[in-house]
């Protein structure tokens, strides 16, 4: 069965830099499509970055130039490398890992953005 963990999540002040790993287990990561999402209090889950198994990648137009998506098939895991953090980037950030038309989700992990 395939599970995502995530972790790396934590209070940072505004303008610091923090790294989210989420790691798959059941299955290779190569094949996987994998993004990261958000979901601050009171708003919808949305895409922040994603990566292709061929690694390509896009971003959500709010963290262009601050956040790098990445991946390493052979530690199956893949990384939110957020710098410049802003207020507005608070929230619960999940792993999403999807191929075929499987989807998996890891448990959230929180990123606080506080003075």
């Amino acid at each position: 069965q395939v599970q995502l963990v995530e972790s790396g999540g934590g209070l940072v002040q505004p303008g610091g830099s923090l790294r989210l790993s989420c790691v798959l287990s059941g299955d290779s990561l190569s094949a996987y499509y994998i993004a990261w999402y958000r979901q601050a209090p009171g708003k919808q889950r949305e895409l922040v970055a994603q990566i292709t198994n061929d690694s390509r990648s896009k971003y959500q137009d709010s963290v262009k130039d601050r956040f790098t998506i990445a991946r390493d098939n052979l530690k199956s895991t893949a990384y939110l490398h957020m710098t410049g953090l802003q207020y507005e980037d608070t929230a619960v950030y999940y792993c999403n890992a999807e191929v075929a038309h499987l989807v998996y989700w890891g448990q959230g992990t929180q990123v606080t953005v506080s003075s």
